[in-house]
């Protein structure tokens, strides 16, 4: 299947190009060959995206949810039809194997799903009122114009995740899209045109990185703009949220993580190993919900950290359109640069090397670091590659404590045989989500998800994210005569 490298933008149903005529080139992390070739989007094409919605907002709010619906469900099995065509450009813009790849479209597929029967379930309710003669209302309504901004990782599930239950909810939405994968999320809005919905109601934007802060402030400025969603880092997550804080907009932020993985005395060992190598190598632990930090009570820790090493060692990595391999290519030769810095800086201060650490280009293998402590970089700097960190605690409380030594709070996992006792860790650690006996790393479209500290704020899923999606108005009617002090 041959894919067009040219990506040009999707405004008010049209594909546009820059205004500016102006495209950037993002480069396949292996092959370093031109893998798109996208518009470059001014101010101006943010500003007339924003405008397109805009206008696009009184018939879209007003349509019936099962119109609505049928939408979205429709987008859904369009999704599911374009596999392919996503892989071949997440391999190409982002270095993904077929499985990440197929993992993304069938969730990002389910979250339309799960968007498309959320429209009938957008409900308020009746409150009591002291008031003789009035019936109180509590309504959720549309917002407006919704600004979602994905990024390269998980490219289909964060792109759809950022526009599927807005649009369910009755909002009009733009979708900036990543620098790093600008095909990929332009495909989204393919599959969104191609099933019907109106013009002006999906929008997709697409920049070179110089010109991110511009386009991005101009799009939280529009005023037709009231509510904006971000998924990426915590660096970036505060500059959003300080720009959509100048201008009085709620925006829903999900950002790093440094997820960590406990393993009390009593954990099903096998069990644990499984987990923590899907959760720490998945997609190159390039995931928000990676297991950063593997937390092992030191009386069985010599012999997790031998399973461990052992399972790690026997996963392959190489170019994902090779054959089958487990670890694909890390995002960018930077990106490799600063994780083998972590490795290093680790291993110079005490570190054991227990696995992995070798280098191919953009090709890293399943890394592992035992004997992790506060004094290396990795212990608190997000890695996002795949090296995992192994830390030994004595018991439970120093673990808890472990767990929560870090400005972030997004996903977790506690191992135990005993339920009761891994529940009541679970439940002292600072985090958005945790897992008993499961990896960090796990996403379903009707769960509400995000984090706590630097990790962001907010919800996606289910009826978390319609309130995050929709206005709460309070709405009287008065049925008898009123009565006034004067």
């Amino acid at each position: 299947m041959n894919i067009q490298t040219n990506t040009r933008m999707l405004i008010n149903d049209l594909d546009r190009d820059a205004s500016g005529g102006q495209t950037f080139e993002r480069l396949d992390p292996i092959t370093g060959k031109v893998a798109t070739r996208a518009a470059a989007a001014t101010v101006a094409d943010a500003q007339a995206a924003c405008d397109a919605a805009r206008d696009a907002f009184p018939a879209w709010s007003e349509l019936g949810p099962n119109a609505r619906r049928t939408f979205l469900l429709k987008a859904a099995d369009l999704m599911d039809q374009k596999v392919g065509e996503f892989t071949q450009l997440m391999m190409s813009e982002t270095g993904a194997t077929a499985g990440w790849a197929g993992f993304n479209v069938k969730l990002a597929a389910s979250m339309l799903r799960e968007a498309a029967a959320m429209t009938t379930q957008i409900t308020g309710e009746v409150i009591p009122s002291d008031k003789p003669g009035c019936i109180a209302m509590a309504v959720r309504q549309p917002a407006g114009v919704v600004v979602g901004i994905a990024p390269w990782n998980a490219p289909v599930i964060l792109g759809v995740r950022a526009v599927a239950l807005p649009l369910a909810c009755g909002n009009t939405v733009v979708l900036k899209a990543s620098e790093t994968c600008p095909g990929t999320h332009r495909l989204i809005g393919d599959v969104l045109r191609e099933a019907g919905l109106p013009a002006g109601v999906v929008n997709v934007v697409t920049n070179a990185p110089a010109d991110a802060a511009k386009v991005v402030e101009a799009l939280i400025a529009h005023p037709a703009v009231k509510r904006v969603n971000f998924t990426g880092s915590t660096r970036v997550g505060r500059i959003i949220a300080e720009v959509a804080g100048r201008h009085l907009k709620p925006v829903l932020l999900e950002l790093g993580g440094k997820a960590p993985l406990i393993v009390l005395d009593d954990a099903d060992l096998d069990a644990a190993v499984s987990a923590a190598a899907f959760g720490a190598f998945m997609n190159q632990g390039q995931i928000c919900m990676s297991t950063e930090r593997i937390i092992v009570d030191e009386s069985i820790a010599d012999e997790f950290v031998s399973r461990f090493a052992a399972k790690a060692k026997s996963l392959p990595a190489g170019d994902p359109r090779s054959g089958n391999v487990v670890l694909g290519s890390v995002v960018s030769r930077d990106a490799v640069q600063c994780i083998h810095g972590l490795v290093e800086n680790a291993v110079d201060k005490g570190a054991v090397l227990v696995a992995g650490g070798s280098v191919e280009g953009t090709v890293m293998t399943a890394t592992v670091l035992d004997r992790v402590t506060p004094d290396h970089r990795i212990y608190t700097e997000e890695s996002f590659g795949p090296v995992v960190c192994v830390i030994r605690v004595k018991g439970e409380e120093e673990a808890i404590r472990v767990a929560n030594n870090t400005e972030y709070g997004l996903s977790a996992a506690v191992f135990s045989r005993d339920i009761a006792r891994a529940l009541r860790v679970a439940k002292r650690i600072e985090s958005g989500i945790c897992h008993v006996n499961g990896p960090t790393v796990h996403d379903e479209a009707q769960m509400p998800f995000g984090g706590v500290k630097g990790s962001g704020y907010g919800r996606f899923g289910g009826r978390a994210g319609v309130a995050e999606f929709t206005d709460l108005r309070w709405i009287t009617i008065e049925t008898g005569p009123q009565h006034y002090p004067f």
